[in-house]
Parts: structure tokens; sequence; C-alpha cells
């Protein structure tokens, strides 16, 4: 299938990588603005934290239903009612004059933002296969990588003329442009034919037998493990600047353009070879260059007691280089496991992966950040482990008689 003429591939590439930047926006404009709104407010520095942490509890608890709603209902509607919901609560948080308001439209913010990239992949299968696919998954990937590096230059240009309010009634902008061109350019790809019943006892039940899967289990861990290598930097990202290599606030760049400029030429990179080479081809090579990320970082780290810039981003730029080439085959040999429960089995992926960030920023990176060598040791771990998983899922794949692989990929509702 083609993308609709409607909507041309390249504008395609635009709302898709659009709906998957207000999810982040929401986050990172408004990380400049935290001393403006606590002294506003009336909130310390761990107060304002909240303002992350309800947003990220809400999305991860609603990234479960966002894909099987989709499945049920359609994408369009989905994506339409996610993004209504957004602008509004954008506009809760604009007009909230105490903290408890803003923490309340948090979250409904975290509740509706998942709905841009959780079922946008699912529309991404919908409309393309194999190469094409992976293509279009790589463009909207490169898309998406731009916001973590422009959404605070745009929050801080946005405190320099206006105060922190400003920044939501940004989002509110943002979101409402975004559901004009869904409303008039994106066409429902999930027909009604293939669409299944919402009901909360089968939806239960496919989501356990997507779960317990196997395959899905070592593909979707394989992902996570491979990002928690470069989250583990994000994460730890002002100790890393400020305390391990010396900058200050300003410069942070210094680690997020390196970090984004690899996303952003690996996905290029993704898209360039896809349909050349195989994808099990393409995700070695990924592995095999987050590998000597992990080699090159633990050496330097061994060797060099003070790490400085630029070699001490290096290590981190090519890993997620590597992640870009690595993620796009993963996604879609998993929604390729479900075809009539892509937003299911793309809903439960992202989950996997919310709830491995959250273990790591919650528990791994105050343990982690104080020294470069464990930092370098913490994301060595990741990859390593990241790469037994997609190991072990290729030999079992050598190993496993083609009639019983097919089997084991059968949709839920096709084997209970």
């Amino acid at each position: 299938m083609t993308p609709p003429a409607s909507l041309p591939p390249r504008r395609l590439v635009l709302l898709l990588g659009g709906l998957a930047m207000f999810g982040p926006f929401s986050i990172d404009t408004v990380f400049p603005a935290f001393p403006a709104m606590g002294a506003q407010l009336g909130a310390d520095r761990l107060a304002m934290q909240q303002t992350i942490s309800v947003y990220l509890l809400a999305y991860a608890l609603t990234s479960v239903v966002h894909g099987p709603l989709s499945d049920a209902i359609g994408r369009r509607k989905v994506i339409l009612g996610g993004l209504a919901v957004f602008t509004v609560a954008s506009v809760g948080c604009a007009l909230a004059r105490d903290l408890s308001t803003l923490l309340a439209w948090r979250a409904v913010q975290g509740l509706s933002a998942g709905v841009g990239l959780i079922v946008g992949r699912a529309v991404i299968r919908d409309l393309l296969h194999g190469d094409d696919a992976q293509r279009l998954m790589s463009q909207v990937s490169m898309v998406f990588g731009i916001a973590p590096a422009i959404a605070p230059v745009i929050g801080g240009w946005i405190l320099g003329w206006s105060a922190w309010p400003a920044i939501f009634w940004f989002l509110v902008a943002f979101s409402l442009v975004l559901l004009l061109a869904t409303w008039f350019g994106l066409p429902e790809t999930h027909p009604r034919q293939a669409r299944l019943p919402l009901q909360p006892r089968p939806l239960l039940r496919d989501y356990v037998a997507i779960f317990l899967n196997p395959r899905f289990q070592r593909l979707a861990a394989a992902g996570a493990f491979n990002f928690g290598a470069l989250f583990l930097y994000i994460a730890s990202a002002p100790a890393f600047v400020m305390d391990l290599l010396r900058l200050n606030e300003r410069q942070f760049a210094w680690f997020f353009v390196p970090m984004i400029g690899g996303m952003m030429l690996g996905a290029f990179i993704s898209g360039k070879i896809a349909g050349r080479i195989g994808g099990a081809r393409q995700v070695a090579l990924g592995f095999a260059c987050c590998g000597a990320a992990a080699t090159l970082n633990v050496g330097y780290n061994l060797l060099v007691p003070a790490p400085s810039v630029p070699w001490a981003v290096l290590p981190p730029m090519l890993n997620s280089f590597g992640i870009a080439l690595v993620f796009p085959v993963l996604t879609l040999a998993i929604l390729d496991m479900y075809p009539r429960q892509r937003g299911s089995a793309s809903s439960l992926q992202a989950f996997t992966g919310l709830v491995s960030n959250a273990v790591v920023a919650g528990v791994l990176s105050p343990l982690l950040s104080r020294h470069g060598l464990h930092l370098a040791l913490g994301a060595a771990a990741f990859t390593l482990a990241g790469w037994s998983f997609w190991r072990w899922e290729t030999r079992y794949s050598r190993q496993v008689p083609a009639g019983q692989a097919q089997a084991a990929a059968l949709e839920p509702t096709e084997r209970l």
C-alpha cells in the first residue's frame, strides 16, 4: 500500500514526525522556565520536578491504552482526540496560578501525549510494508530526533520576551497546528473490517498473550536495553555535564547536539540502506557500533581520570548512531507479528521502554552518575544485554522450523 494521494510522502513524514514530537516538546520546552515558575508558584526545585514526574507517570499509564483504542475505533479518531485533550490541558497549564493546578493539568497532558508516537508507528505500518516502512520510520525518527535539541532553545527564546505561561501557549499553538493538519491531511489507515471490538476482557487477554510471547519479549528487551545505554546518560545529563565535564548550565549543547546528531545520521543511513541490506545485517551493524562505543567509552574513562569535551561525548554520539540503525528494524518486527493489533503491540513496546527508562532514571542514574567510569560500565552493560537478547532471537529464528515460527507470530485472537 502506498501513502494516500491526499498526503504526499514528504508531508506524511513531517506530520508523523510532528505528532511524535509534541510529547517531548511538552517536557523539554519547560526546563528553562523552572526557576521562574518556582519563584512565581512558591515551589522549590524538588517540587518543580514533580511537574515532570506526574507527566511521565500519566504518560506511562495510558501508553497501554492508546494502541488498543486505535485498533478498535481507528487511528485517526484516537490521534485527533489526544490532540484535543492535549490542547485543553496546555491551556490549563498556561492559566494555572498555583502548583497543584499546574500538576493536575500536567497529568492530563501526559494522559494524551503518547498518541502521536504510539499510534503514529501503527499508521506507518498500516500504510507501508517492508523496506518502504523502514524508510518512512527512519525519516520520522530524523524529524523526531530534532525535538530534544530545539525544545529547550525554543523555551529559552520564549522566556526572553515573555513570562513562563507563554511556553504553554506555544504548546497550545503547536498542538492546534497538528490537530488541523491531522484533520485535513491524515486519512484513516485502519479500515473498519480490520478493527477489533473494544472489550476489556479480550483486550487484557490479548495483552497478556502478546507480553508472554517469547519472541516479543526478546525483541522488546533488545530494544529497551540497547536504548537504556544512551538513556542512562540522558537521565544523568546534569551530573555528567556540570559535575564530570565541569561545564555550566548553558553548555548542555556539548552533550545533546552530538547525541542528537548521531541519532539523526543513523536514521538517515537506515532509510538509505533499506532494501539494500537485510534487516538482520543492519541490526548487527548497529550493535557493532554500540559495542565499539561502549568499548571506547570504558577505555577512555579508565585512562583519563577527568573526562572532558569533546572526547567524552564522542562515544555517546556513536552509541546513538548505532541505536538509530537498530530501532526501526526491531520496531517493525514487533508490529509485523500482529497485523491486526499493531496498536496494541506498539503500546506494549512503548510501555516496556517507559518502565525500563523509569528504572534507569530513578534507580541507576543516581547510583552511577557520580563517576564517569561507573556511567561507562553501566552503559556497556545495557549494550551487552540488548545485544544478547538480539543474539538469542537470531539463533532461535534459525533453529525453529518455518511453520512453528509462523505459528508463534499469530495474533492472540487467532490463537486463543
